[in-house]
């Protein structure tokens, strides 16, 4: 069993509480009240800027080259996606700003920043995982019961079904497995702690946005 095989049943409870949660619920219905997902939109974006952020530390980090040159792009295209949400799903949905970092969203991006700059690479590679998989994983599920009529939020789903977005997390699960197989147990015990940590984190992200959490 891969390492990223072993990490994804250790989450697999988290993942299920992820998809049957009332925000994801109410976005495949079309039924989420606006000012839920523009909360979240905003959140997001803010997040995007500090991810983009934490993945290129790891990338600075990193001792493989390919990995080096990897999280940067990967943390390059996370803040193009961020300018991206300025200027397209913000006209969208009517969202004026992205505003503070409320707590949800705000004890997340600093997890990442922290284990980034403080914690050995493969255990950083592991918590920014999340991210991309649970993000592919809840995009697809998504996709595939959404209801297609009249759905306000139906290009937003599209955008985490598509084909681009799934090449990266595929890269990014097999750049952690590469990391854990050159490493010790101990070490791969740590990512995936890092790793289930981040996706409870993920979870909390959807819920601070359903309950439109505010310091």
């Amino acid at each position: 069993m891969t390492w990223s095989e072993q990490a994804w049943r250790a989450i697999e409870p988290i993942y299920q509480s992820i998809i049957g949660m009332p925000f994801l619920t109410e976005l495949r219905e079309g039924t989420l009240p606006m000012e839920k997902f523009q909360f979240y939109m905003a959140q997001d974006s803010g997040y995007l800027a500090h991810f983009g952020r934490a993945l290129a530390l790891i990338g600075t980090r990193a001792a493989d080259n390919d990995d080096a040159l990897a999280f940067m792009r990967f943390g390059a295209n996370a803040i193009i996606v961020e300018s991206a949400l300025h200027e397209s799903y913000f006209r969208d949905f009517g969202v004026v700003e992205r505003g503070v970092l409320e707590p949800g969203c705000h004890h997340y991006v600093h997890y990442l920043k922290s284990v980034a700059a403080l914690e050995p690479v493969e255990v950083a590679m592991a918590a920014v995982l999340p991210c991309f998989w649970i993000y592919k994983e809840v995009g697809d599920y998504t996709y595939a019961h959404q209801k297609t009529h009249d759905n306000p939020y139906r290009r937003w789903i599209e955008t985490y079904a598509g084909e681009d977005f799934a090449e990266s997390v595929q890269q990014a699960i097999s750049r952690c497995n590469r990391a854990a197989g050159a490493t010790t147990d101990r070490m791969r015990a740590q990512m995936i702690e890092a790793f289930v940590t981040a996706s409870r984190l993920e979870y909390r992200f959807w819920d601070s946005a359903y309950r439109l959490a505010r310091w």
